[in-house]
């Protein structure tokens, strides 16, 4: 047996999760890799709603998802993700299967801008109110800089602290690793 590295194993978790046909979330959309991902597992029949706060990312999320000839299946918002239930369409809440953060910053651009905690746990509470039973939420949480640490801090406290009739909560982990190595929450809903 092997142990999965922390981002396959994220992957492996969207891809327990979301089914052709599905819905699911990118609450980080980054450079795309995660929307490009989570669109082909849900195919042509599909939707999947992206967010970000930079142009860039955006940019460069498009492009990439015209290369795959996915872009008619996402709709991506130019907004934060403590914004999901304002624009994802009722019709989809609880129908929504998967949703994945990456949170930090995003990887070539700007490292000013980054996540930050109060506005990640409000897009958790908005996706666990309003997910399918038995969706997963998948965080990757990069810690490695200042506001990483703080947010780290924050969203532990907040996991913990979720109810275990409304959710589990999975925090796979590292604890050899140098240099603050990325981990994983995940987060079923009941």
């Amino acid at each position: 047996m092997k142990l999965e590295k922390v981002l396959p194993f994220a992957r492996k978790l969207l891809e327990l999760a979301v089914k052709p046909g599905d819905i699911a979330v990118d609450a980080t959309v980054g450079n795309g890799n995660d929307t490009i991902f989570s669109a082909n597992l849900a195919g042509p029949s599909g939707r999947i709603y992206g967010f970000d706060i930079q142009d860039q990312a955006l940019m460069t999320s498009k492009t990439k998802l015209r290369e795959h000839k996915l872009q008619d299946q996402v709709t991506l918002f130019h907004t934060g993700h403590e914004n999901i239930s304002e624009y994802i369409p009722p019709l989809h809440f609880g129908k929504i299967t998967a949703a994945v953060f990456n949170l930090g910053y995003l990887p070539g651009g700007d490292k000013n801008i980054v996540t930050v905690h109060e506005k990640t746990i409000m897009a958790i509470d908005q996706l666990l109110e309003i997910m399918a039973p038995e969706g997963i939420i998948v965080i990757v949480v990069y810690h490695g800089h200042p506001e990483g640490k703080v947010e780290r801090e924050y969203l532990l406290r907040y996991v913990k602290s979720l109810d275990q009739n409304t959710a589990h909560v999975l925090e796979y982990k590292f604890l050899n690793q140098k240099n603050n190595p990325p981990f994983i929450i995940a987060i079923e809903k009941i």
